[in-house]
């Protein structure tokens, strides 16, 4: 008897990549903008991004920041090894209260949880560091300051390949 598997999503049919991608991009590009590098009309993209809006592949629209123009220059990669088996739902109570944290994963291995900080300088970083060390579950820590940022992309689906 076969195994039961959850039904995967419809995939995403050229047109629809082509359009998240050109929202990636500028998410304030009218659709007659994104109609025209995808060669649709505005009507028709417009239905097609309402359908990825109904559908959850589109969850809001959005603005990105630059980091360092808002006195975020400094970043880092923080690992937090945690006592025992402390759940998912704990973690992210406790480090959802720290602003500097712009991203937090459990992971495999034998780091428990990665999370990528930003702070205003060395010495904020320091002190977030020395809070999240302080959390109950946490064993311990280790962290990786970032020196240069070098490639960023936003969630989009890639380019197909040639």
């Amino acid at each position: 008897m076969p195994s039961a598997t959850l039904p995967h999503p419809d995939p995403l049919d050229p047109l629809d990549t082509a359009i998240l991608r050109q929202l990636a991009v500028d998410a304030r590009a009218s659709y007659a903008d994104v109609g025209a590098a995808v060669s649709l009309s505005a009507p028709a993209v417009k239905r097609r991004v309402d359908r990825l809006r109904a559908r959850g592949v589109i969850r809001g629209f959005t603005v990105r920041l630059d980091p360092a123009a808002l006195g975020w220059e400094t970043e880092a990669f923080v690992e937090l090894y945690c006592h025992g088996s402390t759940s998912p739902s704990t973690m992210r109570t406790a480090v959802e209260t720290y602003p500097e944290v712009v991203a937090a994963s459990t992971v495999t291995g034998d780091v428990d949880l990665v999370l990528q900080v930003r702070a205003r300088d060395m010495r904020h970083l320091e002190r977030v560091v020395e809070r999240l060390a302080a959390e109950p579950f946490v064993a311990r820590t280790r962290s990786t300051v970032v020196l240069s940022a070098l490639l960023r992309r936003p969630d989009v689906p890639a380019a197909p390949a040639d």
